[in-house]
């Protein structure tokens, strides 16, 4: 099927292709793509012309650490075109960086277990190796730290992982990591960006180069595993704590339960159902462990054995949530915040006590992570460094202070880690020091759950939540926007039942104090977030998805200290502190 000019022209004028689309598509039919892929632009421009311009309206952009997207056909989609374009684009500037050309360039390679992943890590491996790039690519799927790390063990110029994290399975992406094993920052991200936006289909080098295609196989599991055992504090069985793991389908699978046994763990039931790589996620709706339902299965299974713990990992592994007894004996569920908390004053107290915490340590977490953070940093004398979101600013914050020693990082999306052999957030590592805290405070006569209910007691009972939007397509990109500007030009002086006293806008670099009108600077990298400073102190922080076409809407806000004499006084807390952040939601998400 073909369409001549003056039928392009009458779709565009009947307000059915959007001229947008239509120029993107034009470019992709005049070049070299196959006929087969043609012939499904031009059927999407005749028949389904819902389909196709939400293919071609735009091209997709990198978010938080490379490209995310459906997997579809089109410039807006995850597909072997839209990869060999970032691929392309990426050996352009790695090419433009080594003028002096001392050596070869070398590049790491990872993929999960969704649709797809293995196929278009081969296809990219083909566009670096045809560009003179030597590539190390894993032989079976991977969990994303261990790309993180091997950048490093293999002092690679690059690295690429193709997954989509915790997405739906229609999902799959392009994550770029650099020489230092974290995900791309400025200026870097502007440059490889603009090589991408630069490069054309016609000039995707699909073969030929001198660049040597290698697998990597167990060598680099056996280092990273070893790197785990060391972060242990404990040389003995722990044989007294029962875990149920599991791996959402995803690619812990090939790791967790050997870093578990390495450091002395020997009650661990994995969910076998779960076990099994799938990128159809066939088990669960999401393969988000934010969300109880991903981890439903292992929940009811950790009830039937009685367990302690339940870990359970994103298909690509950077992420873990876990679900601990409450001091009602019921199985619950924490936030990343929660978990967080208690991982961090776990690894502060062993390390001091074990005469391991230096003056010069430093801890790491997000603008849009509690804050309870920091007081529990302070009370060990250590600096809690803030961040932009996403874990590749905690990288850069390493990266940047490599005179002092980073012990922790984390933030409220379930990403921690721990020491630096890794530069991203890391849910292998975690998990087995999650679990090594959960063992060390039952042999103490506590819990995970009551040391938590300790630093709520401490320092006031923190409470968070997130809302997120979605806002698909043209229209979403629109809206969001839209709700971005107003909150920016007409900005609420009132939120719920309190006054907003400051506003923090990363955009503009500038926090304004509402009641003197003094304006300070921020000193982080420009990002599109809002934050509002209320009169108690709580905080509401907007900002739309690096990843998903979403906005989120994030919530912490501060109650009064647990009464750990009172098993109730926790509850009674958090139900009016939910009540304040329900008042909260409303307010803003109808602003």
């Amino acid at each position: 099927m073909s369409l001549n000019y003056t039928n392009k022209i009458n779709l565009v004028l009947n307000n059915v292709i959007d001229p947008v689309a239509q120029r993107n598509a034009d470019r992709w039919l005049t070049s070299n793509i196959s006929e087969s892929d043609k012939l499904i632009i031009q059927n999407w421009m005749v028949n389904e012309p819902k389909v196709f311009n939400n293919a071609f309206y735009k091209n997709l952009e990198f978010g938080t650490g490379g490209l995310r997207g459906v997997m579809q056909l089109g410039s807006n989609g995850i597909n072997k075109y839209t990869l060999g374009l970032a691929s392309q684009g990426l050996s352009d500037y790695l090419s433009s960086e080594n003028k002096e050309n001392r050596e070869k360039l070398r590049i790491a390679i990872a993929y999960d277990s969704r649709h797809r992943s293995q196929e278009f890590a081969l296809e990219i491996a083909k566009v670096f190796s045809a560009n003179n790039i030597d590539v190390f690519i894993f032989s079976e799927l991977r969990p994303t730290p261990i790309l993180s790390f091997s950048v490093r063990d293999l002092f690679c110029d690059a690295g690429i992982v193709i997954t989509a994290s915790h997405n739906p399975k229609e999902y799959n992406g392009f994550k770029v990591y650099l020489s230092d094993g974290g995900q791309i920052i400025p200026p870097h991200d502007k440059d490889i960006i603009h090589r991408i936006q630069n490069t054309q289909i016609t000039d995707i080098k699909w073969s030929g180069g001198t660049g040597l295609i290698k697998e990597i196989k167990d060598e680099i599991d056996k280092k990273y595993l070893q790197e785990v055992k060391n972060l242990s504090f404990r040389d003995q069985s722990h044989s007294d704590l029962k875990i149920v793991f599991t791996a959402l389908h995803g690619t812990s699978i090939t790791l967790l339960p050997k870093a578990l046994k390495h450091i002395g763990f020997q009650s661990v039931e994995i969910i076998e159902s779960q076990a099994i790589p799938d990128g159809n996620f066939p088990t669960i709706i999401s393969p988000n462990p934010e969300e109880q339902e991903a981890l439903s299965i292992a929940l009811k299974r950790a009830k039937e054995i009685n367990a302690d713990i339940v870990i359970g990992c994103d298909p690509d592994a950077d992420r873990v949530g876990i679900a601990v007894k409450n001091n009602f004996d019921e199985i619950i569920l924490l936030n990343g915040n929660q978990t967080a908390a208690v991982l961090f004053n776990f690894i502060l107290n062993q390390r001091q006590s074990q005469g391991s915490l230096p003056s010069n340590a430093f801890t790491a977490s997000t603008i849009v992570t509690s804050t309870i953070l920091d007081n529990i940093a302070k009370s060990y004398n250590v600096d809690n460094l803030v961040t932009l979101t996403g874990f590749k600013w905690i990288a850069d914050l390493i990266n940047k202070n490599v005179e002092r020693e980073f012990i922790i990082g984390g933030e409220e999306s379930y990403g921690y880690l721990i020491a630096d052999f890794v530069r991203d957030k890391d849910a292998i590592s975690a998990s087995a020091l999650l679990a090594e805290a959960a063992s060390y405070f039952k042999e103490g006569g506590t819990s995970f759950y009551e040391e938590l209910l300790k630093l709520y007691s401490k320092f006031g009972t923190h409470l968070d939540s997130l809302l997120s939007i979605v806002k698909k397509g043209k229209k979403g990109d629109e809206e969001i926007r839209e709700i971005m500007l107003k909150l920016r030009n007409k900005t609420p002086k009132k939120l719920g039942s309190y006054k907003v006293n400051k506003i923090l806008d990363y955009q503009l670099s500038q926090t304004k104090n509402i009641i003197s009108g003094e304006h300070t600077d921020i000193k982080l990298p420009k990002s599109n977030v809002l934050q509002f400073i209320m009169e108690n102190n709580d905080r509401i922080t907007v900002r739309p998805s690096g990843t998903e076409p979403k906005i989120k809407y994030y919530f912490n806000v501060i109650g009064e200290p647990v009464k750990l004499q009172d098993k109730n006084s926790y509850n009674i807390i958090a139900e009016r502190l939910i009540e304040r952040i329900e008042n909260y939601k409303t307010s803003i998400s109808n602003f």
